[in-house]
């Protein structure tokens, strides 16, 4: 399944306004379905409080006030005029914001980085002028110095990504509970829980039943309902203005919210917890930011939903301010009962249908972040399903997705009402704003380089905004607020036990590699019986002989004739083009047959099938051998004590004039001219007829030919994979605390979660895999 075609190829290239406007557009149903339902429970949340309305609305003036300065700052200056700029190379996030400050400060949590990744096309970056008065250098070299400040920035956007996790729990429990809320109407308020609990719940389910067939099917229909969705609650705000309260625009001065806090005191401070449910989903602009562009989601946010937004709260605003009196008798305040009589059903189903939208815009988001967690080495493997093979980024996760919907009914179930719910939720999303926030800080220096008192600006203006709202939700600790709490600690400890033991095995593969002296010592047939075919040794150093194979030859008399040492690794930027894919190398002389293929991928990268990639593989071997010369492109490794050289080669799909493998009498007539090619056949018949079409220049030596024929017939003799089953042990004398971490929490993750992805299609005829025992 090869994605690897939507990627960018020029990102600096503008694009059309039409196709700005059709970005902007499709954005409506991916990014804004969250932010779009706010109306749905903001007002029912904050009024939750027991606050007592009075006749001069100076309450509900001063609610709305701060909903429309929280909309203008946050989503509106914050995210759409500067955090969307802080983007790594089209992609957004917080995962987007750490892997800048990896690049920039050289803190990156992959252990097995290498030079060569810094030549890699996407790996930009702005260097900070050594100056020892410039701060930014100092930040700099303070970042790399000690360790510490690198866990703590890693703990830092970890905390980030677990809350994202906890709000694809909550956010949708919530969007779809208050939207069912609106069916409570022609029932008296004692039965309301006997429906709305179990009508939510049948569309969780049935939400997240769904997830196994993907969104491309149905995700035409996403744009229009949330458009619909907007024009439906702006044109109800409209008329409830001019209904009930033309002069409720007068709320808008910043005066109401200091009337209001002076006013209600502690309740009103309390009731902030509900008031900032109106920027729940604002983190969305930014993390599906590389699925659109930064001027279409500016677009569809300052032209139709702010505006839509702004018109619906003052509605709601205004309807209430003449009603209020009427609430308590027999509904709570909330978005429906501004709604006139006779549109009510109809909206119920159009708010329905939008909240499944914002729902699942989230979980997909959940989906994906996990992903890049797994491939930065913070989260245990997953099982990937790609659900459509033309749009980028439609995956799911059948582990995750499950989990998530049970954790949703637990919620649905147990807390039963928009209150806690909305205290659950809210400390999610201020959590999450805030990590984005002091990430942001570092950038402004560390990658922009700009003052750092414009960073300390930065942080001290809106980072004071946030932690007004992070303390009015955090002391709603027992009324739900423990919610992302206890998730957010659960997912970050088996984020960090698996990130720590995860690098101590591979620093025990770093100190017992096998030295080039060793093999050099075997001569050409390493001393052992070398057959027919390819064994492709899985490896995570992208150096030196792992101790998985002097394992092997030293218990088994028979290897293969090809050997190669494959390293998958991940990179600290979000796509590697496909002409930069593998590093191929030689390790010891020539006729030992020993390669290394790295094959390097982006955090938001998708791998191809298995069979995609072994060819792959083989023609990046096959178009290293073609152009070894002094001129090739050549790049070195840290490894100087081996001596590696490294060529950088792309995809057979990229490299249109390099070699292609033709298996099974397959037509070569569609890949390129015939009449630039001649093809290089094996000596005899064998099984599975295989072969390398070669461009006709550059002439390629008869040793080069005779190598080409041996790849290609333990090609045909069939492709072995040699796994290594590790045992990780704390060491004797280790504390018991990293005994508990490694010999029962990682060891739990290790046995629980998946093998590397690329095998997991790999017939268990083709595997094997050798157990080695690992004290770290």
């Amino acid at each position: 399944m090869d994605l690897e075609g939507v990627i960018r190829s020029h990102p600096t290239k503008k694009d059309s306004w039409k196709t700005v406007l059709t970005l902007a557009f499709q954005s409506l149903g991916v990014v804004y379905g969250d932010l779009s339902t706010s109306p749905l429970y903001v007002y029912r949340s904050t009024f939750a409080e027991d606050i007592h309305l009075s006749e001069t609305n100076e309450e509900i003036y001063g609610v709305l006030s701060f909903v429309f300065w929280t909309i203008t700052l946050v989503p509106l200056f914050k995210y759409v005029f500067i955090v969307l700029r802080a983007n790594d190379n089209g992609e957004g996030g917080t995962f987007a914001l750490y892997s800048l400050l990896c690049r920039h400060a050289r803190v990156s949590s992959l252990p097995n980085c290498q030079l060569a990744d810094e030549e890699l096309s996407e790996y930009t970056k702005d260097g900070i002028e050594s100056n020892k008065r410039n701060i930014g250098w100092r930040l700099k070299l303070t970042l790399e110095k000690y360790r510490v400040l690198q866990r703590l920035l890693l703990v830092l956007a970890l905390i980030g990504t677990c809350m994202v996790i906890g709000d694809g729990v909550l956010t949708p429990t919530i969007s779809v509970f208050s939207a069912v809320s609106g069916m409570q109407f022609p029932f008296p308020k004692e039965q309301h829980r006997y429906f709305e609990v179990p009508v939510a719940c049948i569309i969780l389910v049935f939400l997240f039943a769904l997830q196994h067939y993907g969104t491309h099917r149905v995700g035409f229909l996403f744009a229009p309902i949330v458009i619909t969705w907007l024009l439906c609650i702006s044109a109800i705000g409209v008329y409830n203005i001019f209904r009930w309260n033309p002069y409720v625009y007068q709320a808008l001065s910043p005066y109401y919210m200091y009337k209001f806090l002076k006013k209600t005191q502690s309740k009103g401070w309390m009731s902030l917890g509900g008031i900032l449910l109106c920027i729940t989903g604002s983190e969305a602009m930014f993390a599906d930011l590389g699925h659109f562009s930064q001027l279409s989601i500016k677009i569809a946010f300052t032209c139709i939903v702010y505006p839509s937004l702004i018109l619906a709260y003052m509605g709601q605003a205004a309807y209430i301010s003449k009603n209020h009196h009427d609430y308590g008798k027999a509904h709570p305040i909330g978005f429906y009962v501004s709604v006139p009589d006779k549109i009510r059903w109809p909206v119920l189903v159009i708010a329905i249908l939008a909240a499944v939208v914002g729902s699942q815009a989230i979980i997909t988001g959940t989906f994906s972040i996990i992903k890049q967690c797994s491939a930065l080495g913070c989260f245990p493997r997953v099982k990937l399903v790609h659900t459509s093979s033309k749009k980028h980024g439609q995956i799911y996760n059948p582990e995750i997705n499950w989990t998530l919907m049970l954790l949703c009914l637990a919620v649905t179930i147990g807390f039963r009402d928009t209150k806690r719910m909305g205290n659950a939720a809210g400390l999610a999303i201020i959590t999450g704003m805030l990590v984005t926030t002091c990430l942001m800080s570092l950038v402004i220096v560390l990658c922009w380089n700009r003052s750092i008192f414009l960073a300390i600006s930065f942080i001290f203006f809106f980072g004071s905004i946030e932690a007004l709202y992070f303390s009015a939700s955090l002391i709603k600790f027992r009324e739900g607020a423990w919610v992302p709490i206890a998730l957010s600690f659960i997912f970050l400890i088996v984020m960090y036990v698996w990130h720590y033991g995860t690098l101590k095995k591979y620093e025990f593969d770093v100190q017992n590699k096998v030295s080039i002296n060793w093999l050099l010592g075997l001569g050409p047939g390493l001393g052992i019986v070398r057959v027919k075919g390819i064994g492709l040794i899985h490896t995570e150093l992208v150096s030196g002989i792992p101790a998985i194979f002097s394992h092997f030859v030293t218990n088994l008399p028979a290897f293969h004739q090809v050997v190669v040492f494959l390293c998958i690794k991940s990179v600290p930027v979000p796509h590697v083009r496909p002409d930069e894919r593998f590093l191929v190398g030689r390790v010891g002389p020539k006729e030992y047959r020993l390669y290394r293929c790295i094959a390097r991928y982006g955090y938001r990268d998708i791998q191809k099938d298995d069979n995609e990639f072994e060819k792959d593989l083989v023609c990046s071997i096959a178009e290293f051998i073609r152009s070894e010369r002094p001129a090739a492109r050549v790049v070195g490794t840290e490894d100087t004590e081996n001596g590696e050289k490294l060529t950088v080669v792309g995809t057979s799909s990229s490299n249109l004039e390099g070699i292609r493998l033709c298996e099974d009498d397959g037509s070569i007539s569609e890949m390129v001219d015939a009449s630039e090619l001649r093809e290089i056949k094996p000596l005899e018949m064998p099984r599975k007829r295989v072969r390398f079409v070669v461009p006709e220049s550059p002439q390629i030596d008869l040793d080069a030919r005779q190598e080409l024929r041996e790849l290609m017939e333990a090609r045909e003799a069939g492709l072995a994979f040699i796994m290594g089953h590790s045992y990780v042990r704390a060491k004797k004398g280790s504390s018991l605390m990293k005994k508990i971490v490694i010999n029962f929490g990682y060891d739990f993750l290790r046995r629980n979660f998946r093998e590397p992805t690329f095998s997991l299609s790999i017939p268990y005829a083709s595997t094997l895999e050798v157990g080695m025992i690992y004290y770290v």
